[in-house]
């Protein structure tokens, strides 16, 4: 199915940005897996390729770009690449979008060209160990005590946790307020009481770097609040869409690969004298992927070139989210059944997608968050 929502200037991004993870990221991901963590070295080689901060004004240091089909681009093949280490999607997608919106003119130059660089790696902590989708029942507090905030809570499974120079941390700096009461604090490397602690062992996405942080009695300047202060809840609500599509790019992108490498494996792969996909109950199963994926990549190229255009709404980037994950996580099963044995030895990138998937339908919103969302909006 032919795409039309890039340009030439966009194949020949892609063309570059394949190139960049042949050199700088494959050859390095199996080490990563084990360490359980990427180098700062791909983050500083991603800098100067200029994948970081694309959308930043040249002043800044970035690419001056405010184009989202770079990102998307940069997301789908790093997807295809199978190299869920590099968590630039959190950096880019996310971060970049908060910084650029709500940073103020002294906060910009302070933070975005080390933000473009690689030299600064950003993280957004959201999640505490008793709130995940309920951002309402978060714990971590800053009161205000002269020209600091002081903070106090913890945060768990924060992507780049490790790794992170900056955090864009969620806390109640008015408790009794309710989600009028929640502010973004940006905590630095280094603040004292900033704390990590363990690297977390998941299932599968082992070269990214996932942790806790703990902060007790960290003193944040007034001047590193994002934005004003009680408003945090509603900047969250206005950025969650754009980290939705994220998402859900990657998961089509993944999808689509683990269905071509299933593909050609059952073309050459023989069982009772004939390549496996004659038979035709894998024949069927194959038609049903394709054409979920054909029907998909419809409404994801919408929902990116909406966006491209900000008209992308909370309710589509959900049913984008809800969707994409979940056939993803389908469609790399059946993918997994179709390879038999050889599909649960590691050597073979579907046994790494079987491990990667499984988190997608849960972080950023998990399935039944955004059908709430998604039928909220009906009634």
């Amino acid at each position: 199915m032919a795409r039309d929502i890039f340009t030439e200037e966009h194949e020949a991004f892609r063309d570059m940005v394949r190139s960049f993870i042949a050199k700088e990221i494959t050859p390095h991901h199996e080490q990563w897996e084990r360490d359980g963590i990427v180098s700062r070295e791909v983050w500083l080689a991603a800098g100067r390729q200029g994948l970081l901060g694309i959308e930043v004004p040249e002043e800044y240091g970035g690419g001056g770009i405010a184009d989202y089909r770079y990102y998307v681009v940069l997301n789908e093949e790093l997807a295809r690449a199978g190299a869920s280490g590099p968590g630039f999607a959190v950096h880019n997608d996310i971060n970049g979008a908060y910084l650029l919106r709500l940073a103020d003119e002294e906060q910009k130059r302070r933070w975005l060209p080390g933000y473009c660089s690689g030299e600064i790696i950003t993280a957004i902590a959201m999640t505490e160990p008793a709130a995940g989708s309920d951002l309402q029942g978060i714990r971590t507090t800053a009161v205000r005590d002269g020209d600091h905030y002081v903070l106090n809570g913890s945060k768990t499974f924060i992507s780049n946790g490790i790794l992170a120079d900056l955090v864009i941390v969620v806390a109640k700096t008015d408790p009794a307020a309710g989600h009028k009461g929640v502010s973004l604090l940006v905590v630095e490397r280094g603040m004292e009481g900033f704390e990590r602690g363990r690297n977390l062992e998941k299932v599968g996405m082992h070269a990214q770097d996932t942790a806790e942080l703990f902060f007790n009695d960290v003193r944040v300047p007034k001047e590193n609040l994002l934005g004003e202060e009680g408003m945090g809840f509603i900047y969250l609500m206005q950025n969650l869409a754009r980290e939705r599509l994220s998402i859900g790019v990657s998961a089509q992108a993944g999808a689509e690969t683990a269905f071509e490498q299933t593909l050609d494996y059952c073309r050459t792969r023989e069982a009772f004298g004939r390549p496996i996909g004659r038979f035709q109950h894998n024949r069927f199963t194959l038609a049903e992927m394709k054409t979920e994926l054909t029907v998909t990549r419809a409404f994801t190229d919408e929902c990116i070139a909406k966006e491209s255009r900000g008209e992308l709404s909370a309710e589509e980037a959900a049913m984008l989210k809800y969707w994409n994950t979940e056939l993803l996580k389908r469609v790399v099963d059946r993918c997994v059944q179709l390879h038999g044995g050889y599909g649960y030895m590691t050597e073979y990138p579907i046994a790494k997608a079987y491990q990667d998937v499984r988190i997608q339908t849960i972080f950023g919103g998990t399935t039944e968050i955004m059908k709430e969302i998604i039928g909220r909006s009906l009634l």
